[in-house]
């Protein structure tokens, strides 16, 4: 199969170190390929590279003739003044070019002779179909109205044009950076199945762990310099990376037990033979490189001290926000518990982020009230990066706050071995914070906002900037949280890890739904195949009832191991009366006692260990 592009030992430096080298790769008609790696990696270079917006060191890329690339860049940049219909037809284009004017002349009540010629055009070029197109993809992603000057869109509005844009085109092949981000999930879901059309071939680099999964039919990494393929989806990937990443660690300890052999017999050599030895000698270097190619990974380690939680949390009582006409909340009331994990979701738009500012007080309500108990504690990671001061070293940053970082299980770290824990080694801690990338300064937002010792994390998309390595060690400490959690995020797969309830948005309602995005997307599908027409839910939408039995939650496996300990402590109580009753108590009063008690106990015990049995055959 001939490659639609093919890149050769492609070579880029930066800040005289190599990003990578010799990397080489073909992609064909119809691939659909993953570029995978941490931060820092080089992924966003590369499709650079590719796209030819940016030469490499070393390497060539090449095109086959006639092929036209779509480009989505994390940040294009575009005069204000341009309207929307404008930068969304390409004026190489020729059937967006027509389908344009035909638009325009409808909203202008063009003449019958224009409108004609138009309608001749598009019925040459078979551009009805195309309209449609467009039709959907500026629909699906929400696209405002197209006389929109660029200048007034928000910072998402501007990332999803030029998706829009790119997508429009139509082109051979795509090469796109972050597609999903500022993306609500209907729409992500929308985009996984467009790109799953055979006839699309593109390269993108997304941390979407669903998204890779269900769309990539290819996945490369970018490690350590080197540029690794896996063919398959990403489940595929992290299965054969595992093996990979063993088999690199066998050889190199095998190379490292023969390099100190070889370097002994080297001792063990008289001078006046070493010439005879050239051969051994430039063996022992390649086993050299070949005992150092597993490079030491520091690994993210989020570990904080949480402040106690008193009874009363946080109550929402009969909460209202409207801007202008727009009702965003409308009489919304909540109790907040111990271990709630509560997702919100909606369309863009729909007053996610106000609800959060309105919980925060960040955002006063109209109405209602927000009562905040005494001993709560919240931290609010927000989409915008804030409180960083560009001026200060990172290190100088951390101790503005603290010289010492009290850690959960009571031991103390200096600021700089805290920062260590967060993946900034010691060279990178004297870093100015304006020279750090936007994934380093949200991890530097967060670490901030932990070392609070906060008990109520409220997060505001908080996946954003982020590799997938970090992904997964802010899982899995959200996961470990003690306190309440209330998450918005695009990130299916985070949300499903983390949440076990859902603050739905939509129309100036939040409704509450019981279970994660993934049973809330079932229980949808099969709403919508049981009811011709769906009825809007109401105030609080059943707990659905999927074929096989969800994942446990937090909470459930918070459950699960105290009924393990109370179990135990029942049994051995249990056993003590027991001794008692067997070592020749002969008060009847007191023998009734104890029998009663253990009648009691037996109890206890049996409905616990039932719980216990349900949960451990869902934990499997």
């Amino acid at each position: 199969m001939v490659n639609l592009l093919s890149a050769e030992r492609l070579s880029k430096s930066f800040r005289d170190a190599w990003l990578f080298r010799d990397v080489s790769l073909g992609i064909a008609q119809g691939e659909k390929v993953g570029l995978v790696g941490v931060n820092g990696a080089g992924k966003s270079t590369l499709l650079r590279i590719l796209a030819g917006k940016l030469p490499p060191d070393e390497g060539t890329v090449v095109l086959r003739q006639g092929i036209r690339v779509g480009i989505l860049d994390q940040n294009p940049e575009v005069p204000d003044a341009v309207m929307l219909r404008d930068l969304l037809f390409d004026e190489q284009n020729e059937i967006g070019q027509v389908v344009k004017s035909y638009e325009e002349a409808l909203a202008r009540d063009a003449s019958g002779e224009e409108m004609q010629h138009i309608l001749q055009r598009m019925e040459e070029l078979q551009a009805w179909g195309y309209e449609s197109t467009v039709k959907e993809i500026v629909g699906k992603l929400g696209i405002p109205d197209l006389e929109t000057a660029y200048g007034n869109l928000s910072g998402g509005q501007k990332k999803r044009i030029h998706l829009a844009k790119v997508l429009i085109a139509q082109p051979d092949l795509l090469i796109l950076d972050e597609p999903t981000n500022h993306l609500d999930v209907e729409a992500i879901e929308w985009l996984e199945e467009y790109l799953s059309s055979a006839k699309i071939t593109f390269i993108m680099v997304t941390h979407d762990r669903y998204f890779l999964d269900r769309v990539a039919t290819i996945i490369l990494e970018l490690d350590d310099g080197r540029l690794y393929s896996y063919p398959g989806n990403y489940a595929n990937f992290l299965a054969r990376k595992a093996e990979r990443e063993e088999v690199r660690k066998a050889e190199a300890a095998r190379a490292r037990n023969l390099l100190r052999k070889e370097l002994e017999w080297m001792r063990r050599q008289p001078k006046a033979r070493g010439t005879k030895s050239r051969a051994r000698i430039a063996a022992i270097e390649k086993l050299k490189e070949k005992a150092a190619e597993v490079p030491e990974r520091r690994e993210v380690k989020l570990e904080v001290n949480e402040a106690r939680q008193g009874g009363k949390i946080l109550e929402l009582e009969h909460i209202h926000k409207a801007y202008g006409d727009k009702v965003i909340v409308r009489d919304f009331s909540y109790v907040f518990k111990k271990g709630d994990r509560i997702g919100v979701i909606g369309r863009n738009g729909a007053g996610k982020s106000t609800l959060l500012d309105v919980i925060t007080r960040r955002v006063a309500p109209d109405k209602g009230m927000v009562v905040t108990g005494q001993t709560t504690r919240i931290a609010y990671f927000s989409q915008e990066i804030a409180g960083l001061n560009p001026a200060l070293r990172l290190i100088e940053e951390v101790r503005s706050i603290a010289e010492f970082i009290t850690l959960r299980d009571g031991t103390s770290l200096s600021a700089s071995r805290f920062l260590e824990q967060f993946n900034f080694p010691p060279e990178k801690q004297y870093t100015p914070v304006a020279r750090l990338s936007g994934g380093e300064k949200k991890g530097l937002q967060l670490l901030k906002l932990l070392m609070g010792s906060p008990n109520f994390l409220v997060l505001d998309e908080p996946t954003n900037d982020f590799d997938i390595d970090t992904l997964n060690a802010l899982g899995e400490f959200f996961e470990n949280f003690g306190g309440c959690l209330l998450l918005v995020s695009h990130d299916r797969y985070f949300m499903d890890q983390l949440v076990d309830q859902l603050f739905v948005v939509a129309d100036g309602e939040v409704t509450i739904f019981n279970g994660n995005y993934s049973d809330y997307r079932d229980w949808k599908t099969t709403q919508a195949k049981a009811v011709e027409t769906p009825t809007k839910p109401t105030r609080t939408i059943p707990e659905p009832s999927p074929a096989a039995p969800r994942k446990l939650s937090y909470r459930e496996k918070r459950e699960l191991e105290q009924l393990t300990e109370e179990i135990e402590a029942l049994e051995k109580e249990k056993a003590e009366i027991v001794e008692r009753l067997s070592g020749g108590e002969t008060d009847h009063r007191a023998l009734l006692e104890l029998s009663n008690k253990i009648r009691t106990l037996d109890q206890e015990i049996e409905v616990r260990t039932e719980r216990w049995m349900e949960l451990s055959e869902r934990e499997g």
